[in-house]
């Protein structure tokens, strides 16, 4: 019989098999627990990533099938390798985290609010402080135009969220990344739930079951100390 488990506070940084997961709503595997260092590195870990409004509790999930995708396998549309080649923007990673975070919090056009709560934020702060969340920078006349962050694990990269202020900025951002990620030898990168915008990028959903295994390979292999350094360069 399908059940949401419950995480008492202060209860051990543990979960359930992810293949315990909901149907319905997909990939809804627990409830509860807290968002300290030592609980969100083991819930990505295995698959699994916090998602809930404020006034929920925290909301565990690791959907079935799982939107990746694979860094040598990004798509780059025509327009978007125009404005690539343009120079109009530049790129960084880890110059300004807080930044990136607090404009992913800002309310989306028909949204009336924001899953990256006050203490999302805090929470994902303190991980980029410790070396483990990561955030790429676009910049345009010195001025934030896109970005986006998420957290690494070995060699495997979790997105969490992007944003955009400017034309083609945030896809700029997952092409640096992706190119970067692919030259340190990183094999996937979790995009948690499929989006258009995602898809035209390259993206693709893979069943969880395979997903997992990914992850427990790549989370194996030696990382990237932080703060990353962007060192790949985009060439057509």
């Amino acid at each position: 019989m399908e059940r949401l488990f419950w995480i008492e506070p202060g209860a051990p940084a543990e979960f359930p098999d992810p293949e315990l997961a909901l149907r319905e709503p997909d990939g809804l595997l627990a409830a509860g627990g807290d968002l300290g260092p030592e609980r969100l590195l083991a819930a990505y870990r295995e698959g699994i990533f916090p998602w809930y409004s404020e006034g929920q509790p925290i909301l565990w999930w690791s959907p079935d099938p799982r939107a990746v995708l694979f860094p040598d396998r990004i798509r780059i549309t025509r327009s978007l390798r125009k404005t690539l080649r343009s120079h109009r923007y530049r790129v960084s990673m880890d110059t300004d985290f807080a930044a990136v975070i607090a404009a992913c919090a800002e309310p989306r056009p028909g949204q009336d609010g924001t899953w990256i709560t006050a203490a999302m934020r805090n929470a994902y702060l303190r991980l980029h402080l410790q070396g483990a969340a990561h955030s790429v920078e676009v910049w345009e006349d010195g001025m934030l135009a896109g970005g986006l962050y998420g957290v690494a694990i070995g060699r495997v990269f979790f997105g969490e969220s992007m944003f955009t202020r400017a034309r083609d900025a945030s896809k700029v951002a997952l092409v640096h990344l992706a190119g970067q990620l692919q030259a340190w030898g990183f094999p996937l990168i979790d995009c948690q739930q499929t989006t258009s915008h995602l898809l035209t990028m390259g993206a693709v959903e893979i069943p969880r079951r395979e997903f997992l295994h990914w992850v427990r390979e790549a989370r194996q292999l030696p990382g990237r100390a932080g703060p990353w350094r962007l060192d790949w360069t985009y060439g057509p």
